[in-house]
């Protein structure tokens, strides 16, 4: 049974375009239990970040790390879809680049905006490995940076995956309309990905749910409206490099003046 559906149907979030993958028969549907195996190494991938190891971390294993939460997800998206797996990657133009700028750009305001309300009623906690960064230099500084890059699209395939498994479950499983399958997958895979940051954040629910939570929003949009993992993956590596360049280059400038 085919269950695209026309732009004019869709949600105002989304341009016209070409629609989700793997929740109707273009491209051909995954399995739920394929979904199953999809989400557990997606788990796995996210868990290869902090797995304990026999002797201390360094910058290899640093991106052996990285590369297994990128890869395992990957491989398993590889096997339930054959032949389909590139469908969450399209084409990569000057347009798309503007996009990655302008989402990054709402999604700084946003998260001040957020943050700063939060910080007014409560605490938010910094992030360890961001503070850390301010001692590094030269090569380790640079691999820093490009394996944060690298990581953020393992960030985005443990966000969009569950987002297009929700979606294909919600809609072909529960019956549930296309846009609200789409509406209620946004908000769960936004939810999950706050979840997944409150040891980063000293168990602090009220930043990972709503800050990082509302952030995790404007970043799946990027997806939601394009369809392309380039585009939200490009918005996130310009948010998170403004913000350690912010930590590494100008506190130090603040601090000596």
């Amino acid at each position: 049974m085919d269950h695209s559906t026309s732009a004019s149907q869709r949600l105002a979030l989304e341009r016209k375009g070409p629609d989700f993958p793997f929740y109707s028969d273009k491209p051909p549907s995954v399995s739920w239990t394929a979904w199953l195996w999809v989400l557990a190494a997606a788990g796995a991938g996210f868990a290869a970040l902090g797995v304990p190891l026999p002797f201390e971390d360094n910058i290899l294993t640093g991106w052996l790390r990285a590369v297994a939460f990128v890869a395992l997800p990957l491989a398993a998206l590889a096997i339930a879809a054959p032949g389909h797996w590139r469908a969450i990657f399209r084409c990569v133009g000057i347009g798309d680049v503007l996009l990655m700028l302008g989402f990054a750009i709402l999604n700084i305001i946003v998260t001040l905006a957020v943050g700063a309300l939060v910080q007014a009623f409560g605490t938010v906690n910094s992030n360890a490995a961001i503070a850390d960064a301010a001692d590094l230099e030269g090569a380790r500084l640079a691999s820093f940076f490009a394996k944060v890059g690298f990581q953020l699209l393992g960030e985005e395939l443990i966000t969009i995956l569950p987002f297009l498994a929700i979606l294909a479950y919600l809609h072909n499983k529960a019956g549930l309309g296309r846009n609200a399958a789409v509406l209620a997958a946004w908000l769960l895979s936004a939810v999950t990905f706050g979840m997944l940051h409150l040891p980063t954040y000293d168990w602090n629910f009220v930043q990972c749910f709503v800050v990082i939570g509302c952030a995790r929003l404007i970043l799946t949009w990027a997806y939601v409206w394009t369809k392309n993992i380039w585009v939200s993956t490009g918005a996130h590596i310009i948010n998170d490099w403004l913000l350690i360049g912010s930590t590494v280059f100008l506190a130090p400038l603040a601090t000596a003046a």
